[in-house]
């Protein structure tokens, strides 16, 4: 009886390459297109005694970096570290949401490689100390050489404490 279940295994295992030979039923890794690449999107939430400032998909709160001077991203190594820049990644698009202008989107060169998401010239970072939606721990901080602020969807800087 052995001698039959085995062979009757084998038989089974035998039927099932043939059937995935002959059908090209073998599940292949999809390819990553450019068309896939996911879109970041940049959108509002009101804060207490802020107002409405700008946040990632998350809810996370975004903010300026005035050495940045709305110009390059300035926030390297360490400070990168505690403030994480809100990455784009290659083939992605930056999408505005909520009062977020779509107008003022764009995205800069990360000397750490790869590109960061700008908003009225300003790249945009999070705050590590920030661990949940609808916080601003960072704001009007003198933090790792300069002020960090958030940003109205009119790209105004908000210097509230």
């Amino acid at each position: 009886m052995p001698k039959l279940l085995f062979l009757g295994v084998l038989a089974g295992t035998v039927s099932a390459a043939v059937l995935i030979v002959n059908t090209g039923a073998v599940a292949m890794p999809a390819a990553r297109t450019s068309a896939q690449a996911t879109a970041v999107k940049i959108s509002t939430r009101a804060v207490p005694k802020l107002g409405v400032v700008l946040v990632n998909s998350k809810g996370r709160t975004l903010y300026m970096f005035v050495p940045d001077k709305q110009t390059k991203v300035t926030c390297v190594r360490t400070c990168a570290a505690i403030w994480p820049p809100a990455k784009l990644q290659s083939g992605a698009k930056a999408v505005a949401a909520g009062q977020a202008k779509q107008s003022l989107l764009g995205s800069d060169r990360n000397p750490s490689g790869g590109r960061v998401v700008t908003y009225d010239k300003w790249p945009l970072y999070t705050y590590v100390s920030d661990s949940a939606a609808g916080q601003a721990r960072g704001q009007a901080l003198n933090l790792n050489g300069g002020y960090w602020y958030v940003l109205a969807p009119s790209g105004k800087v908000i210097r509230t404490h």
